[in-house]
């Protein structure tokens, strides 16, 4: 009985794990194609951030692109290593309630993220400026 009870709690453990969203993400360009970039996202103190850790080169970018169009406390920034997703909420299903920035164009949308229902290699990144929305599909990196 012992046994059958540390089995099923690895496995639950490894589920868990597994269907979790932190980690690192394979951004995709939307008008291109192409891998944009990898964010990590992570949790501090039970809410969800990310970050960009990687930059897939682009034809006529600067080598250290900085958030030029930015109006918060990240104008000017490093695009790489900058926290793009702030302060996201687990509602049971879903991370919700947060902020996403596009370093590109310097919007901030509010934001929520969801795993792909049955394959959690994808991850749905929806931002929203009132009623409208876009929603991408990142690709989890090993």
């Amino acid at each position: 009985m012992k046994i059958t009870l540390l089995i099923a709690s690895i496995f639950i453990s490894f589920m868990t794990f597994s269907q979790s969203c932190v980690g690192k993400w394979t951004t995709i360009d939307d008008e291109t194609g192409k891998k944009k970039s990898i964010v990590e996202l992570y949790k501090v103190d039970g809410k969800l951030y990310g970050k960009i850790v990687h930059l897939y080169p682009r034809e006529g970018r600067e080598d250290n692109p900085k958030c030029k169009k930015c109006t918060d406390d990240r104008k000017g920034q490093p695009i790489l290593g900058m926290q793009i997703a702030r302060g996201l909420n687990w509602d049971g299903e879903e991370w919700e309630d947060g902020t996403i920035l596009d370093p590109e164009i310097g919007k901030v949308y509010t934001v929520k993220m969801w795993l792909e229902p049955g394959n959690p290699k994808y991850l749905n990144v929806r931002g929203y400026i009132g009623i409208l929305y876009r929603t991408q599909k990142w690709i989890r990196t090993e």
